[in-house]
């Protein structure tokens, strides 16, 4: 694969992998704030995660907007990424899903898709899924993260599925399709906290300062604003 912030091959130069990272939720839980611009160390998690996915040398990323477009788009569009708005995001995360899978223009062997509400996966936390792709047992097609009996991500899946998720109605994605075909789904098994560490509430945001040390905090303009 190559990288998006760095021309050139790299270590997984023979399979071709696509993103979709999706961030086009309401935070309504957050006080309808738009929760991939809560910043790590001064950085909004949606570029923490864009800048993780290409360190693991991601070829092609679709990042799905939806609510906040506006406010989200002007911080990541320095990235070579393509951008898709989901004009109905209260329809669920499968309708941003398909859409970005819908945006995917290369010729993709595997895609990985990953959370903008994320705040500590990193580049090699992906890079681990990866491998844990290439060494799946024949007849799977999925590859999970589980830490204990939860489940994580980001989660990768051959390119073959595509047209099987994008078949289905806009309620159908990645998640409903391993309902229906549990025995095509491999368990990455990992005692990585990271992913499965992601913010819904601000009892997430004390949460994993309590656990971890780090502080999220809001932007000084959505700090003002409520």
């Amino acid at each position: 694969m190559g990288c998006l912030l760095k021309g050139g091959g790299g270590l997984y130069s023979r399979l071709v992998v696509g993103g979709v990272l999706l961030a086009a939720g309401a935070g309504s839980r957050l006080g309808h704030r738009p929760k991939s611009l809560l910043e790590l160390g001064g950085v909004p998690l949606i570029r923490r995660q864009i800048i993780a996915l290409s360190g693991a040398g991601i070829d092609e990323l679709v990042v799905v907007l939806g609510h906040y477009a506006e406010q989200i788009e002007p911080l990541v569009q320095d990235f070579p990424v393509t951008l898709v708005r989901n004009p109905r995001p209260d329809e669920g995360q499968a309708s941003s899903l398909r859409l970005g899978l819908a945006g995917l223009a290369g010729k993709l062997d595997a895609v990985v898709v990953g959370l903008a509400d994320q705040p500590l996966i990193n580049a090699q936390d992906v890079s681990a899924v990866i491998a844990a792709y290439k060494k799946r047992p024949e007849g799977c097609d999925v590859v999970v993260p589980r830490v204990g009996n939860e489940r994580g991500n980001p989660v990768m899946f051959t390119a073959a599925i595509l047209p099987e998720i994008l078949a289905g109605d806009v309620n159908f994605g990645c998640r409903q399709w391993q309902q229906a075909h549990p025995e095509r789904v491999h368990f990455m098994i990992s005692d990585n906290p990271r992913y499965c560490l992601d913010i819904d509430e601000p009892a997430d945001i004390a949460a994993l300062a309590a656990r971890t040390g780090h502080q999220l905090k809001w932007p000084t303009e959505l700090t003002q604003a409520r």
